[in-house]
């Protein structure tokens, strides 16, 4: 065996993370439930808004205080973090590390560091404006204006090219 690996080499497809990113509603929570069900441990990540209904803490993600969080965040606990809509979202190097897929933000991604993102295959779900606005009707999040989210959606993913997998269809 030659014990002189080279340190630049890629990561095998058995070790490839995949990275969901795409805006509200375009099915990135739907995906990562469809390939748990195939083998690929779902990543949890850590946030401080509230659950939506069905969500559960430790599953969908590590719901903390705000407190917690910023504690988190003054440790260099996370590899990644974002505050998005009043609400953290962010990702230490453990949730990392323990998943074969996890849903990501743009903005996570975007400082998301070297290391971790060499490892990872980011898949851009983008279904059309029309079926993410009738899933946000359907998901009626009270927290939120979908006409407020789809504006800095649009605003966000403006010249998005950071992925590997691009997917337009509405029904993956």
């Amino acid at each position: 065996a030659n014990k002189n690996k080279n340190k630049n080499q890629k990561p095998s497809i058995r070790t490839m993370k995949l990275i969901l990113v795409g805006k509200a509603a375009a099915g990135k929570d739907h995906l990562k439930t469809r390939l748990s069900s195939k083998g690929f441990k779902a990543g949890v990540s850590h946030t401080t808004r509230t659950p939506r209904e069905n969500e559960v803490d430790g599953k969908d993600y590590y719901f903390i205080s705000v407190d917690k969080f910023e504690a988190m965040i003054a440790s260099g606990a996370f590899i990644e973090y974002m505050k998005f809509n009043g609400w953290y979202y962010g990702q230490t190097e453990e949730d990392f590390n323990q998943s074969d897929v996890m849903i990501m933000s743009k903005d996570g991604l975007d400082i998301l560091p070297k290391k971790y993102r060499d490892q990872c295959m980011v898949i851009y779900l983008d279904p059309s404006r029309m079926s993410r606005v009738e899933r946000l009707q359907h998901r009626n999040d009270l927290n939120d204006s979908i006409v407020r989210r789809m504006n800095t959606d649009d605003e966000q993913f403006k010249n998005f090219r950071d992925y590997d997998l691009h997917i337009t269809n509405d029904d993956f």
